[in-house]
């Protein structure tokens, strides 16, 4: 379940080098992507700061995340 907002549908979108040290998971609803090796108060809904979840209507309205943009040349 999603730290963030309870969505139910996870993503891993990847393994530590070393295998079974940590894992990568992505909601597939907000987008919240954490690493399985983080404290609980970032990968356990229940210990989930109140003030940072988010509900379905909040991530419906939510403002679209600019793209990041090309690097300029030379660097």
């Amino acid at each position: 379940m999603c730290p963030r907002c309870g969505h139910e549908v996870l993503a891993k979108l990847a393994d530590s080098p070393v295998p079974g040290v940590w894992e990568v998971h992505q909601c597939q609803l907000c987008l919240y992507t954490w690493r399985s090796t983080e404290p609980a108060r970032r990968t356990e809904r229940a210990r989930y700061p109140e003030e940072f979840r988010m509900t379905q209507a909040e991530i419906d309205h939510a403002p679209e995340v600019p793209a990041v943009p090309p690097l300029r040349a030379g660097r």
